[in-house]
């Protein structure tokens, strides 16, 4: 007999791209899956949240995070590697993005108030999208 939605939720994705699955008062859960827009050639802005750290896990595949070191500007960019299971928490207002492997499964906690308006984008220039790719070319 299945369990009332009252008492357990249970959601899944297995789509493409960035999905909240779970918004409770003050947090959300969410999963990212690979989508063309993160493939490395066709990245050409970092995000960062004003408002909210925000810890991603790495569930299955490959991911790679990309920080951009600078403050207000990227000035430099840095790559991780992620490895399955571990929380990597960016801090607020630390720029970032990712490309993922085809088969990824991301899990990304942050504030459920996370949204475009405190959440601005920074687009890279070309020299900082040759070191993003020469950063995946490195560790892939």
């Amino acid at each position: 007999m299945p369990i009332h939605e009252s008492l357990l939720e249970i959601r899944q994705y297995t789509g493409k791209g960035y999905l909240p699955l779970v918004d409770f008062e003050a947090w959300r859960v969410a999963v990212l899956r690979y989508n063309e827009e993160l493939l490395p050639q066709n990245i050409k802005t970092m995000q960062r949240h004003d408002a909210t750290d925000e810890v991603f896990v790495l569930l299955s595949g490959r991911c790679i995070l990309f920080l951009g070191d600078g403050g207000d500007s990227v000035i430099d960019i840095l790559a991780e590697d992620m490895e399955p299971l571990k929380l990597y928490n960016v801090k607020r207002g630390v720029w970032h993005t990712h490309t993922l492997s085809t088969d990824a499964t991301v899990l990304i906690v942050e504030n459920r108030d996370t949204t475009d308006m405190n959440s601005p984008e920074i687009f890279l220039s070309a020299e900082q999208h040759r070191q993003l790719i020469q950063l995946v070319q490195a560790l892939w």
